[in-house]
C-alpha cells in the first residue's frame, strides 16, 4: 500500500495528536489496567522536537501518527498509532515501511522499540514484520518487550 506523504505535525495538532493515540489505546486499557504510557507523551513537546510525523486521512483529519528519535546507532520508534476507524487497511505496515526508510535516510541500520507484553496484537504484528525480541523487563510498573529489526528489511 503506498501512503500519501507523511509530513512532521504542526503545533496546533498537539491536541488532535493526543486524541488520535487515546483512540487508538482504548481497548488496551482493560487488558494492562491503566494508561499506556503514549496515552501520557507530551504531544507538543513531541512536536516541537521534530519528533511527530502525522499521515492526513483524505478527509482533512488525521489517519495516524509516529514519534521517532534518534537513540545512539538506531532510531527508536517511540511511538506508531493508527486511528481506529482506519486499521486493518494497511495503514499501520506502510507506516513501519516509512519508519525503516527513515531510518535509512538518517544513516541509522536499525529500528528498535516496545510495546508491553499483554499487548498481544502488537507483539504478533511486529514478529510478523520481522522484529526480534531482544528483552523483556519491567520498568514503571509496565512489563515491556524490547524489539529491534534492521531498517533496510523494515523499509522492505
Amino acid at each position: 500500500m503506498s501512503l500519501p506523504p507523511l509530513r512532521p505535525a504542526r503545533p496546533e495538532e498537539a491536541e488532535a495528536l493526543a486524541a488520535l493515540v487515546g483512540r487508538a489505546y482504548a481497548a488496551y486499557l482493560p487488558v494492562i489496567g491503566r494508561r499506556p504510557a503514549p496515552m501520557d507523551d507530551d504531544y507538543a513537546a513531541r512536536i516541537a522536537a521534530g519528533q511527530a510525523w502525522v499521515l492526513e486521512a483524505e478527509d482533512g483529519g488525521l489517519a495516524g501518527l509516529l514519534v521517532l528519535e534518534v537513540a545512539g546507532s538506531h532510531l527508536w520508534l517511540e511511538n506508531v498509532a493508527v486511528d481506529p476507524a482506519r486499521q486493518r487497511a494497511g495503514l499501520g505496515r506502510a507506516l513501519m515501511r516509512f519508519v525503516g526508510g527513515e531510518a535509512l535516510r538518517r544513516g541509522l541500520p536499525e529500528v528498535r522499540l516496545l510495546t508491553n507484553e499483554r499487548m498481544e496484537r502488537n507483539l504478533a504484528f511486529y514478529a510478523r514484520l520481522g522484529f526480534a525480541e531482544l528483552e523483556r523487563r519491567e520498568e514503571k510498573g509496565f512489563r515491556r518487550v524490547y524489539m529491534a529489526i534492521p531498517a533496510e528489511r523494515l523499509a522492505g
